[in-house]
């Protein structure tokens, strides 16, 4: 089988395509990333000689460029992870969300449905969405697969846009799809703008760690490795045309967060206990900051037998220490120098 994994050099895509290179040696994985800033190849460094692993640098708002891939791979399969995914940039910069997350998917769609023409019951496209599609809830509640859509970001509008067009595409055109709608991800490899790891990296070296208003919002935290276990499961045994929702059941307030994080930082920092927690900094609250996201994973569960394999205390230590054994890593981001990992590795290839 001939897998297509868009945005594989990005943070979730990495483990997806680490995952399935290792597991499935029959497979022939092809990962296309357009390499923006939070594209790193450096995350995949380990398989890059696999013989069934093969790296494609393009952008999915080239529609020329996929029609040229599509004919000359000829891809099975689609595992859609490619996507703008930061909220404050989407704020700042709603159309190159509206590009990347809207049109690229829709490209994608397109060139999919074309070349799969002769036979869509031997293909697959996977789409990767977020559980902010589904808005804020209140104190109490979980959002499941058939919770009304209310974003209220330009990044959630534009994940929404995206998972609406692939459910058209499946009833309109028969494109055999799959869906699954995650919470927030932490572990290994994450981009060092977001909170856990930003916070990691701002406690080690005794910097102010943000944190937005009050930290009253409430998230359900994923170990990433577990997410990638999922995809696995819903693209293999999944039914077509569902949605999976796929959550850590792990709901944290950002405030208590950061303070277990600051506490385990101080343990294996070898700092007095408390330490830490006098970096916490209140800042600003974010424009549209949705209260409170939480997944009901029961229907993954209990249909496809996944359950998170980590509870959030155990995953973010396991965090805390790949980014305390991978100082290089971080360094070669937070500096940029991770950017030039594909001139070094792949242009005379």
């Amino acid at each position: 089988m001939k897998i297509l994994i868009t945005g594989g050099a990005g943070f979730i895509g990495s483990h997806v395509v680490r995952l399935f290179v290792t597991k499935y040696p029959n497979y022939q994985i092809y990962n296309l990333d357009k390499l923006t800033y939070a594209g790193n190849l450096q995350n995949l460094s380990d398989i890059e000689e696999r013989e069934n692993y093969t790296f494609l640098k393009g952008d999915i708002v080239d529609a020329a460029f996929l029609e040229e891939a599509f004919a000359k791979y000829k891809f099975d399969a689609v595992i859609h992870l490619a996507a703008e995914s930061h909220v404050d940039r989407s704020i700042s910069d709603p159309l190159a969300f509206v590009q990347t997350n809207v049109i690229g998917t829709v490209n994608l769609l397109n060139t999919a449905r074309k070349h799969w023409a002769d036979d869509l019951s031997k293909h697959l496209f996977y789409h990767i969405s977020t559980d902010e599609v589904y808005g804020s809830l209140g104190e109490d509640g979980l959002f499941t697969e058939e919770t009304a859509y209310d974003p209220r970001s330009p990044y959630s509008a534009s994940k929404a846009s995206s998972d609406h067009f692939v459910r058209a595409y499946f009833h309109t055109y028969g494109l055999p799809v799959k869906i699954s709608n995650c919470s927030n991800n932490y572990g290994p490899n994450h981009f060092p703008e977001k909170l856990i790891p930003l916070a990691i990296n701002n406690i080690k070296n005794e910097r102010p760690v943000p944190v937005y208003g009050k930290g009253e919002n409430v998230r359900d935290w994923l170990y990433v490795l577990d997410h990638a276990r999922a995809i696995d499961v819903i693209f293999h045994e999944g039914k077509l045309g569902d949605t999976y929702n796929i959550g850590g059941v792990n709901e944290w307030k950002n405030l208590d967060l950061i303070e277990l994080l600051c506490d385990q930082m101080d343990e294996k920092l070898n700092r007095e206990k408390g330490h830490s927690r006098k970096l916490i900094t209140f800042v600003k609250d974010r424009a549209g900051h949705d209260l409170r996201y939480a997944i009901d994973s029961s229907k993954l569960m209990d249909e496809l037998g996944w359950k998170p394999s980590v509870t959030f205390e155990e995953g973010l230590s396991k965090t805390v220490d790949w980014y305390l054994q991978n100082p290089e890593w971080l360094e070669n981001v937070t500096s940029g120098n991770y950017q030039s990992y594909y001139e070094q590795q792949y242009t005379d290839r």
